[in-house]
């Protein structure tokens, strides 16, 4: 499985070198129709821009899905002094965004730096910001010698452009992948090294098997639409949380019993279990009350599905993640032994 496992590393650096903030992905939608297509299957998007392709297999269908999209920023208003006020795309914590270097996507194609900080930000001017009101006091500067609002504007920045974070991607000599957006596109490259694995006949299918990758996850709808009409089941490889009253950690996969969605459908999540037994990898099973996925979208939507949740154990959720080539291979390893269930 090493192979697999190099395979889905390389695909996780290229991934997140990709910007993909919720609503600003076709670029890397596009890397994924291409590395799908060298691999040999043809995908195709929906209308919403979810990424989806048929694995082969008969019967009633697997759906295995992850988010392509990720947490970001947009330019909410130029202030009269040049720097720019900013609203969230999705759940980061100022706290995890202060001090990080970002890139603004205008509309007219160019790619302007910038560095996220507080509006009194030097210990020498204003003394510590430690008991700041983050929440109004937030702000983007710009890396162009701008003074005015109209200095910003020249440069085309204007409300509703996009605004990725510095991913920071680095692996360790001792395995660990440290990196912004391993939520979820540590999900991606492992649903890559799957289709791999199967294209290079390593394994079976027992039923036919769609992989999705959804677009829309971090606003809340990502699954809520465009699955194919004879998928019975979906399992979500997103990522695990790690921290306290929680099993699962950087180097295992996660087999998510519950979130704030409520169960996870009882046979589906107990033969996903035995696949993790099976395969012999590192696994844990663990309740998240603060999560949601987009197989659980996809039940708000009205489908009719049986719906399970897995992912490699991800460090500091929503931040500067942190996981473990382990964690990645344990993926890997259940997935290649589930779908020939």
């Amino acid at each position: 499985m090493q192979q697999y496992l190099d395979y889905a590393v390389k695909r996780l650096r290229a991934l997140c070198a990709t910007p993909s903030p919720t609503g600003y992905t076709q670029r890397a939608a596009q890397y994924l129709m291409k590395e799908l297509s060298a691999l040999g299957y043809e995908a195709w998007q929906s209308r919403k821009g979810n990424v989806l392709c048929c694995l082969g297999g008969q019967g009633d269908a697997l759906l295995l899905s992850a988010h392509l999209d990720t947490l970001g920023l947009m330019v909410r208003a130029i202030k009269p002094n040049g720097h720019l006020r900013y609203t969230e795309i999705g759940g980061y914590s100022h706290t995890a965004a202060l001090t990080e270097n970002v890139s603004i996507f205008t509309r007219d194609g160019r790619e302007i730096g910038g560095v996220i900080q507080c509006t009194k930000p030097s210990v020498h001017v204003w003394g510590s910001a430690d008991k700041m009101d983050l929440d109004d006091n937030m702000e983007i500067l710009v890396d162009y010698p701008v003074r005015t609002a109209d200095d910003v504007r020249a440069l085309g920045i204007q409300a509703g452009d996009f605004i990725a974070y510095d991913p920071r991607t680095v692996v360790t000599d001792g395995g660990y992948i440290k990196s912004r957006h391993l939520d979820d596109k540590a999900g991606c490259a492992i649903l890559l090294a799957l289709a791999k694995y199967i294209k290079d006949g390593r394994g079976s299918l027992a039923r036919k098997t769609y992989l999705m990758f959804t677009v829309h996850e971090e606003v809340g709808h990502g699954g809520s639409a465009g699955l194919p009409d004879d998928v019975a089941e979906a399992v979500a490889v997103d990522m695990g949380a790690v921290g306290d009253d929680l099993s699962c950690d950087e180097h295992k996969v996660s087999i998510c019993a519950k979130d704030s969605g409520g169960p996870y459908h009882y046979e589906l999540t107990g033969r996903l279990i035995a696949a993790a037994r099976e395969a012999g990898c590192g696994y844990a099973v663990d309740i998240y009350p603060k999560y949601g996925s987009d197989v659980e979208a996809s039940l708000r939507a009205g489908y009719d599905i049986r719906h399970g949740l897995i992912g490699p154990g991800v460090y500091a959720s929503h931040g500067y993640e942190r996981t473990h080539k382990d964690a990645i291979a344990a993926t890997i390893a259940l997935l290649c032994r589930f779908v020939g269930m």
